[in-house]
């Protein structure tokens, strides 16, 4: 495996602009910590509801987990997976293999065994961090069995659990001699950090791979981005930036922060800047808002989705939201109506849009600085330090008003995917703008409108789901002729997946909750299963064989708006 580096995606100009701008500095997130826990001592920095971390504990306990972590034998370039819910420890693992110089590998709470185990042989992963059981999934039996066929896999650590991991631990001969099972607590040194900060090296700088993040756009396999430090600290920095960031900001995050919104703005973003964050590890509008009360939560990021349930959940009578002074929808374009009446309810807050992808982070935002109609007419415009532009299909520029594909040059590009250089290189344009697959048009003022996918994507509530894994999942059934999964749009989520399928035997076809349970039997996310079932005699096809899913995103639209209209 060949993890690229700074030099295969950035050349030597770019990256001397790039520092002379303040867009990158030679400050690692070890660095950074350091200096806002000898600032802020016990401030605030992370809290879930449960548990709270100030900014000085973070940065020992921090140092502590990283004593123990090198012990079970992590070292430079490990590839660490962390898939926990939104919970206070992330933080400390994030800055404890951040001071390893490992490289951290977030997973999804919501990803089961068949996404798990691409990441982990893909990323050749040594040493994951887990819950026990959330939300009545077991993780660590799902890693025990994992474990069992790949010897590089070398130590489980359990969050939140002791006896679980002391039960697991016990019984370790079933996973396999290579594997050891751990508390949290059991692998948390008991050293002092003022002598472990001395005496751990500073083993990387801020241009070495920091993380890769898995991201299934057009492929059955998610891929792995690879990011250093500078390139996502650049993109939390620019949001600094946009959002008006201060101290005094309190980040409220729903999002999960084992993906790229969520660890950038609900992680990096305070941690920049002296903040503090909040985080939920179980979204729940109405918790949502008590705790935006408690906890006096200012700045959000998030999918449209969020703030749609928070919408519908308001009451002013009985909910207090006076201390939110952003909001910003990103994942999925922003409808108008839900902007308008966001500024109705929440008169105090700014809605923002946001347009971003896990290869660059930030492509397009609006500002607070702008003025507040671009939240309804466009997903904002590219930052200082950043280009966008609207290319064809050959990567010529396109002209404002024209519809092409949304590309980005700057400085939050990731360095390219993990193992895959072919993928790499066909995003790039002959003079190096990253072809994002979303398609968009431009104003003459650089404001961006997302108009549609060349990706055969869904995105239901912010989680982009691969139509192809799922068609190669259900072609595989024996009871299914042809299979072709869409999108169905959704007042809450945007989008819902929908399958049409044509059954081998039209007398007795399969039944929407077989096919559910015949997928997440293959280790798919309840999530990314079908929603609604429609069965055909024959696909429509283009002369050249090929599916025309225009056809079947058309007839499921006018299915739902017929039911709605009759509603």
């Amino acid at each position: 495996m060949k993890i690229p580096t700074v030099n295969d995606r950035y050349s030597a100009a770019d990256i001397k602009e790039y520092y002379a701008s303040g867009c990158w500095t030679p400050e690692t997130l070890s660095d950074i910590l350091a200096r806002q826990s000898a600032r802020l001592g016990t401030k605030t920095f992370i809290t879930d509801g449960t548990t709270s971390i100030s900014y000085r504990a973070l940065h020992e306990d921090s140092l502590r987990l990283a004593a123990g972590l090198r012990t079970l034998g992590v070292r430079p370039g490990d590839r660490i997976a962390v898939q926990l819910p939104n919970w206070a420890e992330f933080a400390l693992i994030t800055a404890a293999v951040a001071r390893l110089g490992a490289i951290m590998v977030p997973i999804m709470p919501i990803y089961r065994r068949d996404e798990v185990g691409h990441v982990l042989d893909d990323a050749e992963v040594s040493t994951v961090v887990i819950p026990s059981v959330f939300k009545g999934f077991d993780y660590l039996q799902m890693y025990r069995a994992l474990a069992r066929t790949r010897p590089m896999l070398r130590s489980i650590v359990v969050a939140r659990d002791d006896e679980a991991a002391s039960t697991a631990a016990a019984h370790g001969q079933a996973v396999g001699d290579q594997t050891t099972i751990l508390s949290f607590t059991a692998a948390t040194a008991d050293v002092d950090p003022a002598s472990t900060h001395a005496e751990l090296a500073t083993p990387v700088t801020a241009d070495d791979p920091f993380v890769i993040v898995y991201t299934s756009g057009t492929t059955a396999r998610p891929k792995g981005c690879v990011h250093t430090f500078n390139t996502y600290s650049s993109g939390a920095r620019t949001l600094g930036t946009a959002f008006a960031y201060t101290e005094n900001d309190v980040q409220f995050g729903p999002s999960p922060i084992t993906h790229t919104t969520g660890l950038v703005t609900s992680i990096l973003l305070p941690l920049l800047h002296g903040a503090a964050t909040h985080v939920m590890p179980e979204w729940d509008p109405a918790r949502g808002l008590a705790e935006i009360a408690q906890y006096r939560c200012s700045v959000s990021v998030t999918a449209t989705t969020f703030i749609q349930m928070l919408l519908d959940t308001y009451d002013p009578h009985r909910h207090d939201a006076s201390s939110l002074r952003v909001w910003v929808s990103a994942g999925a374009p922003i409808p108008r109506a839900v902007v308008e009446r966001a500024r109705t309810l929440l008169p105090g807050t700014k809605i923002l849009s946001l347009y971003g992808r896990s290869e660059n982070l930030t492509t397009t935002t609006c500002t607070v600085h702008d003025n507040p109609e671009r939240a309804l007419t466009s997903d904002g415009a590219a930052q200082p330090f950043s280009d966008v532009r609207i290319v064809d299909e050959h990567g010529n520029k396109l002209t404002a008003g024209t519809e092409g594909d949304i590309a980005y040059r700057g400085p939050s590009h990731m360095l390219g995917y993990l193992n895959c250089p072919e993928e790499t290189a066909e995003l790039c344009t002959p003079d190096g703008y990253s072809r994002s697959g979303d398609l968009g048009t431009m104003d003459h003022h650089g404001y961006v409108r997302v108009t549609g996918r060349t990706k055969d994507i869904v995105i239901r509530g912010g989680m982009n789901i691969s139509v192809r894994e799922i068609e190669d999942l259900l072609t595989a059934h024996p009871a299914i002729r042809a299979a072709a999964a869409v999108g169905m749009p959704d007042q809450r989520l945007g989008e819902r997946l929908c399958c049409y399928i044509v059954p081998t035997d039209p007398t007795s076809p399969p039944t929407l909750t077989s096919l559910k349970h015949y997928l997440h039997d293959k280790g798919v996310a309840i999530q990314k299963t079908p929603e609604r079932l429609e069965i055909l005699d024959t696909m429509p096809m283009t002369a050249t064989g090929k599916i025309q899913k225009h056809l079947l995103r058309q007839d499921i639209a006018h299915k739902i708006d017929q039911t709605t209209d009759i509603s």
